[in-house]
């Protein structure tokens, strides 16, 4: 207590005194006994008032107890359901919840997980995904400071999400293995990979990893099929020493739209599981020819790997022409490409103009940028007789047409003639400069849409380094390949950029929960949140059909489709009020990944049991966990003791306390006579 408090409690002490004994003692020729009663009452009630206007602070001291928590993590999947333990499950969650000594111990918390973590309601295990790593890291984040053991009851098979065997943690995590773990003849269709797109008449690769568990040497035949036919087969060989096969073969386009394969492996005569043996994918099937022509007046690098670059796509040519030679037509090409172009460009500019061809100009050291600025009014540069290295930022903000980040930022820089960039007119970057480590908002390569016309920039020579730099980092070309075959898709299109763009899967496993993102603009070409969209679904299959409306999140819209059988759907999606709208369609197959598994994942369980010394317990060993976890000394109750300080006038006795002595002290003194 502070020295001015107590001098002022002192004082209210002498008032409460002096006003009561001047009251009743002070020239008074009343000598009854029951002033004495009076005065004390009439001091208890000053005092408590005086002492609620100073209102010390009271410190209280409090012990406080806190167990430590015991989370129990429960797989929520398919995958249990699969095995056929879900009583097994239950028995062992039902267990823990009525041990007394267990719960006397710890402050048991039930969780369960599948695509989601959440806390125990009821188990179901239907959820179509499991992610173990987000149950854990729900745990952690939750009690990240608190002394929290976890008890992981799953097969430890995981369909999405990181790999939870390498999760960082500093609690300790006890798996108990659900499901079957002795290992059975099994062969499934592993890993299947294959371009989103492909063009008609053209092949294109699939690669298919086939994995065989089993210890005896076996035969088996991969087939692809389409519309029903086996359009390639091949046997198949296997054994405990060989357990890996990988199919590659090409396939020719037919049709065109989305075109469904399926991928299988016949069983093996002792074969459970045959869910994981087939697999479905889709290939978007294109029809476009596109004429690339490429006009320089210099011989650089660039030039051989941009035509090479390009056409990695068969349904793509480019002729590179020299400018002084050139004396063909422009209207025959779908793209012009301007490499570093001077004065002898002049007559090809006017062409592209008056044409309002789509044309894509990449600058360098020996660029005419005062001829450049005349003939184009998108931007312009003050360049002096000097070079500058421009390295890239990438750009995640890039909506013009869609462009992963294939590790920009680590690629070489491009050289261009040193000077300050103005832009003119409305414009989408899809990179920004770094000079010399600083990053700028100046574009190293940008977009633009004049009506009808689009135009593409490259402020720098030297991409044939950055082709170089993308096959160091991932050995293949198809990172660089594919950055410039989207810019060439786009640039070569004469479709206006929509004002509504769609994702989604063409093809999506059982009882997945489908997401369809939306990006809708205005017509400025800026996002609108304003906008309400929906879209309808319809099953082809059965004519049943549902409407379901968007959800704004962030700077995008999307809708979730649940419980919708396998079949085939075509769906629409539209803008209230505006004439504006897109259809697409996808495919749910009866695939369910929860069902690939012939076997719980020991090993996984194990790994993170062993990283985060915990230890590993399988489903007819609850009880051993259970008395590991009351005899385990490193979770025991913490004692604590809690100071808090309350301000006197929070106490409302005092103040009832005394208006019951003013009352007493009246009715005493009513009796009395002394009113």
């Amino acid at each position: 207590m502070q020295t001015t408090t107590f001098i002022y409690i002192l004082l209210a002490v002498l008032i409460s005194t002096a006003v009561s004994w001047f009251l009743y003692f002070y020239k008074s020729k009343d000598k009854r006994k029951v002033n004495y009663l009076l005065f004390g009452l009439r001091f208890l009630s000053l005092f408590l008032l005086l002492l609620l206007l100073i209102n010390p602070t009271i410190e209280r001291k409090k012990t406080q107890n806190k167990k430590p928590v015991l989370s129990i993590l429960i797989d929520n999947s398919l995958s249990i359901n699969h095995f056929k333990k879900e009583n097994e499950v239950g028995n062992i969650v039902k267990k823990i919840k009525k041990h007394k000594a267990l719960n006397d111990k710890f402050d048991v918390q039930f969780f369960s997980f599948g695509e989601q973590v959440q806390v125990l309601d009821s188990l179901s295990f239907n959820s179509p995904q499991t992610n173990i790593y987000k149950g854990l890291n729900g745990v952690e984040a939750l009690y990240k400071n608190r002394v929290n053991p976890i008890v992981l009851i799953s097969d430890g098979n995981q369909t999405s999400g990181n790999a939870y065997e390498y999760f960082d943690t500093n609690k300790n995590v006890f798996p108990v293995v659900i499901g079957d773990t002795i290992t059975q003849s099994d062969l499934k269709i592993e890993q299947l990979n294959v371009n989103k797109y492909s063009y008609l008449k053209n092949k294109f690769p699939v690669e298919v990893r086939v994995l065989y568990q089993g210890n005896a040497s076996v035969k088996s035949q991969f087939m692809l099929q389409y519309k029903g036919k086996t359009i390639f087969r091949q046997q198949l060989s296997f054994s405990k020493e060989n357990p890996v096969e990988t199919v590659v073969t090409t396939i020719t386009s037919t049709d065109e739209g989305i075109q469904y394969y399926t991928a299988t492996i016949t069983a093996l005569t002792d074969e459970k599981n045959t869910e994981n043996n087939r697999k479905m994918f889709s290939v978007e099937v294109l029809k476009e020819q596109t004429d690339i022509l490429l006009l320089t007046s210099i011989l650089h690098p660039d030039l051989g790997v941009i035509k090479k670059s390009i056409e990695t796509n068969k349904q793509r040519s480019v002729k590179i022409e020299n400018i002084d030679n050139y004396r063909g037509q422009i209207g025959d090409y779908q793209l012009v490409i301007l490499y570093q172009p001077n004065i002898k460009f002049k007559s090809v500019f006017e062409r592209v103009n008056v044409l309002k061809s789509n044309y894509f100009v990449i600058s360098g050291a020996q660029t005419n940028w005062n001829f450049l600025n005349e003939m184009q009014s998108n931007y312009s540069k003050k360049s002096i007789q000097q070079s500058e290295d421009y390295g890239a930022i990438f750009n995640r903000g890039f909506l013009t047409f869609g462009q992963k980040d294939i590790s920009f930022n680590t690629f070489p820089p491009l050289k261009d003639a040193f000077g300050q960039v103005t832009m003119n007119s409305k414009f989408d970057a899809l990179m920004y400069q770094n000079i010399g480590g600083i990053e700028t908002k100046t574009p190293l390569f940008a977009t633009f849409e004049n009506g009808d016309q689009k135009s593409g920039v490259l402020f720098g020579e030297g991409i044939w380094k950055w082709r170089a730099a993308s096959f160091i980092r991932s050995n293949s070309f198809q990172d660089f390949d594919g950055f410039l075959s989207n810019t060439i898709q786009y640039l070569a299109s004469n479709q206006k950029r929509e004002r509504l763009s769609l994702q989604y899967k063409n093809i999506y496993p059982a009882n997945a929960s489908i997401s369809l993102a939306a990006f809708y603009v205005d017509k400025n070409y800026q996002f609108d949140g304003r906008a309400q969209l929906s879209v309808k679904v319809k099953n082809t299959d059965t004519d049943v059909s549902q409407n379901v409306s968007f959800s704004l999140q962030s700077n995008s819209f999307s809708a979730v489709l649940e419980d919708l059988p396998a079949g085939n759907y075509e769906f629409t999606v539209s803008v209230a009020q505006q004439s504006v709208e897109k259809s697409g369609k996808f495919k749910i197959t009866n695939y369910q990944i929860e069902k690939q598994f012939n076997k719980a994942n020991v090993e996984g369980l194990s790994a993170i049991a062993e990283k985060t010394s915990g230890k590993l317990y399988f489903n007819s060993g609850d009880n051993d966990l259970i008395n590991d976890l009351l005899t385990d000394k490193r979770y025991v109750t913490v004692q604590s003791v809690i100071t808090k300080k309350e301000s006197l006038i929070e106490w409302q006795l005092l103040l009832i306390l005394a208006i019951v002595s003013f009352s007493v002290e009246w009715f005493i003194r009513k009796y009395y006579g002394k009113l």
